[in-house]
């Protein structure tokens, strides 16, 4: 599972368009909508499936400055 945390550094712009670039199914529209639920309750699980690509979404978020949970298995 692929949480991304709220911070203070990320805009909604980033955070959407960033989630609608990695995350595979993700429209721009449906990561506004995760940024929102990311700054109203403190967290969204953004991508659940098996480990390898969760791994991968999860560093590729970091690495474009999102602030991430450690990768939980579910």
């Amino acid at each position: 599972m692929v949480i991304v945390l709220n911070d203070d550094h990320n805009t909604f712009d980033h955070v959407a368009h960033t989630l609608s670039s990695v995350i595979p199914g993700v429209s721009l529209d449906r990561g506004y909508r995760y940024a929102e639920k990311i700054h109203s309750s403190g967290q969204a699980a953004v991508w659940t499936g098996p480990r390898e690509p969760a791994e991968l979404y999860w560093e590729q978020l970091k690495d474009a400055g999102l602030t991430m949970a450690p990768l939980e298995q579910h």
